[in-house]
């Protein structure tokens, strides 16, 4: 097995064996072509490569200053490389099973401010359908700091607006009921009703689904992912902060805001629906960080004097 006929037969197994994405699949043939080239390099090939050759591609990569989590990936294209070699019969041994991968240094979500949130919320003017639906999924992103795929997936009968929550459908199919604040209750209230989502309503259903649906986009279909991170996107824009703000962003503000104001990490878990308390604790990360910033800005013994 040549080593371009070798990563070939790899990528289909990945297609067909693994269910792989073709975007996935792409990005190992890079790395196994960068692979195989500091193989040649060493006089070595994938089926007599020994650990040695495989920590000397990881110096390769890492003295290119790559993205920690572009290494990550590339050292990952070739355990598992070498893992369907040995699968496949071509060599008998894995020299990848006792390489580390490299650790990604874990990114701390990037919130906006309390003022850029409420420079979005209300950036969003007028009483048209299109106003009133908007402003109320922004309140309900901030509000709750629900999923954009929580969002889009809310039918009317989800919730209680006599009982101010909603039930949302989380990962793992998991359900959890989440409260709704005053801002998000009142936008909320303004869209449903005939001057709002009735005006998005056709005059004949495509389906149930579309029917049952909190958000409808404008041919009176149910709002998809792509529409609400659209609204997300245009109404950021508007007040010039369209490089910053995401459905995501939103969830993270919720949550970080939250924080700041003294809530109880666990009860920001349930809100969020993370399943590990340690996904959540990034956020008081985020917290602590601008506690350090302002400390350092006015405290008069915070830094040394030059």
């Amino acid at each position: 097995m040549s080593a371009g006929s070798g990563v070939e037969e790899f990528l289909d197994w990945l297609v067909l064996e693994r269910g792989r994405a073709p975007r996935t699949c792409e990005a190992y043939r890079r790395d196994l072509t960068g692979y195989c080239e500091v193989l040649d390099s060493r006089g070595s090939s994938p089926e007599a490569a020994g650990e040695d050759d495989i920590l000397a591609f990881l110096r390769h990569l890492q003295s290119r200053g790559l993205a920690p989590s572009t290494v990550k990936r590339a050292m990952t294209a070739v355990r598992t490389f070498h893992q369907f070699l040995v699968i496949e019969g071509a060599r008998a041994d894995d020299p990848g099973s006792q390489v580390e991968l490299p650790t990604v240094p874990r990114a701390l979500p990037k919130a906006l401010s309390e003022a850029e949130v409420e420079a979005v919320l209300d950036g969003v003017v007028g009483a048209d359908r299109v106003a009133r639906r908007d402003r109320a999924l922004l309140e309900m992103l901030y509000g709750t700091g629900m999923r954009i795929s929580e969002l889009v997936g809310m039918s009317l009968a989800d919730l209680d607006m006599g009982g101010a929550t909603v039930r949302v459908l989380g990962k793992g199919q998991k359900e959890r009921v989440l409260p709704l604040g005053r801002c998000a209750l009142e936008a909320l209230t303004a869209w449903l009703v005939p001057a709002g989502r009735g005006e998005m309503e056709p005059e004949r259903w495509a389906s149930q689904h579309d029917q049952e649906a909190v958000w409808l986009n404008q041919r009176g279909r149910r709002l998809s992912r792509q529409g609400a991170w659209g609204v997300v996107k245009k109404r950021a824009q508007q007040v010039g902060l369209g490089a910053k703000v995401s459905p995501h962003v939103f969830r993270h503000s919720c949550a970080t805001h939250m924080l700041d104001h003294g809530a109880d990490i666990r009860a920001v878990q349930e809100l969020l629906g993370h399943a590990s308390i340690s996904t959540t604790q990034v956020y008081t990360m985020v917290s602590k960080e601008k506690l350090w910033e302002a400390y350092r800005a006015a405290h008069p013994r915070a830094v040394s004097k030059r």
